[in-house]
């Protein structure tokens, strides 16, 4: 069984969404009241995955997601909140966020984005294994797991979605990364938050790999992206 740790400061919306996710997912969920009691669990405790109100009292869910992500690389992590400006979406994401659900949802909604989630982090332990995790890319080494980019000039950290964005380029290197595939892949989702949020990311990677003439992102128009390096 599935270990859920839902950390939710509305009472009754929390007590609702264990009931149902119990009964309905069978899933095993541990609810936490707010940040501080939602971090003290997450250290005692084993869960597959994690859904986090954002508007807490003593610590907001992306100061705990913040810090779970710290720890854990892995763990999914979805984002709930009232919320629905697209700096929040991307702050979600930033911080290492795989999914993000506006209130007020449908129940049934959250149940399929667990699903979703958990299908394709079980896929993707299984499959992923078989794939490299360390690239050269010009003059920088990309260590994916340890989510670092390394050169002459020193280390550059990435977020979880930065290193997985940048794992799947480096597979298609030279070749088009679709847009849909890597919004699949990493968000689960190809709608248009998502997209705004991956364009984010890709900024932020042609930055960090800037100083070298030969390494280049580029634009393929109506597919998506391709990895250059001469």
């Amino acid at each position: 069984m599935k270990r859920i740790l839902l950390v939710e400061d509305d009472a009754n919306l929390g007590t609702l969404l264990q009931d149902y996710l119990q009964l309905k997912g069978k899933f095993e969920v541990v609810l936490s009241k707010d940040g501080d009691e939602g971090l003290r669990e997450f250290t005692k405790s084993d869960f597959d995955l994690l859904i986090l109100d954002v508007m807490m009292p003593k610590k907001d869910g992306f100061t705990l997601g913040k810090e779970i992500r710290k720890m854990n690389q892995q763990v999914p992590i979805i984002f709930a909140t009232a919320k629905a400006m697209i700096d929040d979406k991307t702050q979600a994401f930033n911080l290492g966020g795989d999914d993000y659900i506006t209130k007020p949802f449908r129940i049934e909604e959250l149940l399929l984005r667990i699903n979703a989630l958990l299908k394709r982090t079980a896929t993707t332990g299984t499959k992923e294994e078989e794939k490299p995790t360390k690239f050269k890319i010009g003059k920088y080494d990309f260590d994916f797991m340890a989510q670092v980019i390394s050169s002459d000039a020193g280390q550059q950290k990435l977020s979880t979605k930065e290193a997985a964005l940048l794992r799947l380029l480096c597979l298609h290197t030279n070749e088009v990364l679709t847009r849909e595939e890597a919004l699949l892949n990493i968000w689960n989702d190809d709608n248009y938050f998502n997209g705004r949020s991956m364009d984010v990311f890709l900024s932020k990677i042609r930055k960090y790999l800037k100083e070298d003439p030969r390494v280049e992102i580029i634009n393929v128009h109506g597919r998506g992206y391709k990895l250059l390096v001469n």
